[in-house]
């Protein structure tokens, strides 16, 4: 079932208020909070008990990423991991204090469809509790690692609906080895009969030669010439009138990360790429284009209050 929902088209004022182009339309930033080595492309590699051995800069690098918003007057949603909000409350209060929404990226980096739905509870419910502890602020969106909601845990939204949240942006709906859901719709819809509260915000995509080819940053953004990312964003508000729903992640701003050894060559290609050139294409595409928190973009920030 699709939801009607009408993106956000308000200017941006100094107060903090989205911006407006030319096209009129105003796109959702987003940014997945998590350790440098806690990504899926190393999890054959770095076990979750070698976690602690490893260089912090999860602090460090999001406090960058804040100070860039800063800098451009950008306000974005941050899918915190649980495990980086028991380390680092103060964080999130910085990320709730900026005026910046807070939401949930499951505990450690779980992949969703490796959970049974006891496992996945724990987990969101968890995670919830700890955000909402540390940054004295209602969480109703949730994103899963590595987009891993698909056909094989369709059920993992009624519990999202059941614990409180009211968003999902944990569908892709492209072909990919780790992820995708080719057929899903690109649009945001209600994926459930049983929680017509819950609305998914799927990944953005972009229809060319009869499939969905991403359009929604991450490693996609760093490895292709920014021109050809920024022509897929104003074909999404221009021409289809939509809004683009991009992420990356902190780690993605930080070019001196040590290398973890033995990851192979397509992990390493996937997370080391174009590194040094992030920031400024990020940069970039936040003074060309309009960017807002996800629950404002979509109609959804009177749920966080309700």
């Amino acid at each position: 079932m699709h939801v009607a929902l009408q993106p956000n088209e308000a200017k941006s004022t100094p107060s903090g208020q989205p911006r407006i182009r030319p096209d009129g339309r105003v796109n959702a930033m987003s940014v997945d909070v998590e350790e440098h080595f806690q990504v899926h492309a190393f999890a054959r590699t770095v076990t979750r008990d070698d976690w602690p051995s490893h260089e912090s800069r999860v602090e460090r690098n999001t406090d960058r990423v804040l100070s860039i918003f800063a800098d451009q007057g950008i306000k974005s949603t941050f899918f915190v991991l649980g495990w980086v909000a028991e380390r680092h409350p103060a964080l999130i209060q910085r990320i709730v204090q900026q005026g910046h929404e807070l939401a949930s990226h499951g505990y450690c980096h779980i992949r969703a469809d490796r959970q049974d739905p006891e496992a996945f509870r724990d987990d969101v419910r968890r995670t919830k509790g700890l955000l909402e502890d540390a940054g004295g602020v209602r969480v109703i969106g949730y994103r899963a690692a590595s987009f891993s909601i698909n056909r094989s845990n369709w059920w993992a939204f009624d519990v999202l609906a059941e614990e409180g949240y009211r968003y999902s942006s944990s569908v892709f709906p492209v072909h990919h080895d780790q992820y995708g859901v080719p057929d899903a719709p690109r649009d945001p819809f209600e994926p459930s009969a049983k929680a017509p509260g819950l609305v998914e915000l799927p990944m953005s995509t972009v229809r060319m030669l009869g499939q969905n080819l991403p359009c929604s940053g991450g490693g996609y953004f760093r490895l292709f010439p920014y021109a050809a990312f920024a022509m897929a964003v104003r074909r999404l508000n221009s021409a289809e009138h939509r809004p683009c729903m991009f992420y990356f992640h902190p780690w993605e701003i930080d070019p001196g990360q040590p290398r973890i050894p033995g990851a192979g060559l397509k992990s390493n290609l996937r997370h080391y790429t174009n590194l040094d050139r992030m920031e400024g294409k990020l940069r970039r595409l936040l003074r060309e284009f309009a960017w807002d928190r996800v629950d404002r973009v979509y109609g959804l920030e009177t749920a966080a209050r309700g």
